[in-house]
């Protein structure tokens, strides 16, 4: 029984190559194919991505279904990750390259359809977006930017419920050293 959970019918080196093969595939493709893979949009690209997991599997793992060679696989995988990610970090131009640059989908309240199309979002998508942020309108937008990784950067025109309140504390507080201000001068005047 324990011969087979840990026997390893692949070399050692093919169960480390095969990952990083997989890896370096799936991170080129992913940005060639564009930001909205990443921002999970709609249920047709999380199919596509589920899908693309289970595509991978065997050509990640073989023919080996024991423990060890999915411990050794899943470790090539963290391995050549955590490399890619120390050599993006010491050379930030090659980490720009890699990811792309940002799409500015929406510039004071005015949507950019060419960034849309870019992009391959629909309007009806980017309304989506603004209303799990809160803002109904595009009208309401300053910025909205879709980022290299796949995430919305979103900034209101509309001041929020807490500049609202500092700016109305603000007043009262002006309104209350006017009137201190012209006490002072009554007293000094008496």
């Amino acid at each position: 029984m324990f011969q087979s959970m840990f026997h390893l019918p692949l070399p050692i080196l093919e169960k480390i190559i095969r990952p990083v093969v997989v890896y370096i595939f799936l991170i080129v493709f992913l940005r060639l194919f564009g930001k909205r893979e990443l921002a999970q949009l709609n249920p047709f690209d999380l199919v596509v991505l589920l899908s693309l997991s289970n595509t991978v599997q065997n050509a990640i793992i073989g023919e080996d279904n024991s423990v060890t060679g999915g411990m050794i696989g899943a470790f090539s995988l963290l391995a050549i990750n955590w490399l890619l990610m120390r050599l993006l970090f010491k050379m930030p131009k090659v980490n720009e390259a890699l990811e792309g640059t940002k799409t500015v989908l929406i510039k004071h309240g005015v949507i950019d359809q060419a960034a849309l199309a870019k992009e391959t979002l629909t309007h009806e998508e980017l309304i989506s977006v603004l209303h799990k942020n809160g803002m109904s309108d595009p009208s309401e937008v300053e910025t909205c930017v879709l980022e290299p990784n796949g995430t919305f950067y979103i900034e209101s025109m509309k001041p929020t419920l807490d500049q609202s309140h500092i700016a109305a504390l603000k007043d009262t507080i002006d309104a209350l050293m006017g009137e201190v201000k012209a006490m002072r001068a009554e007293l000094a005047s008496r």
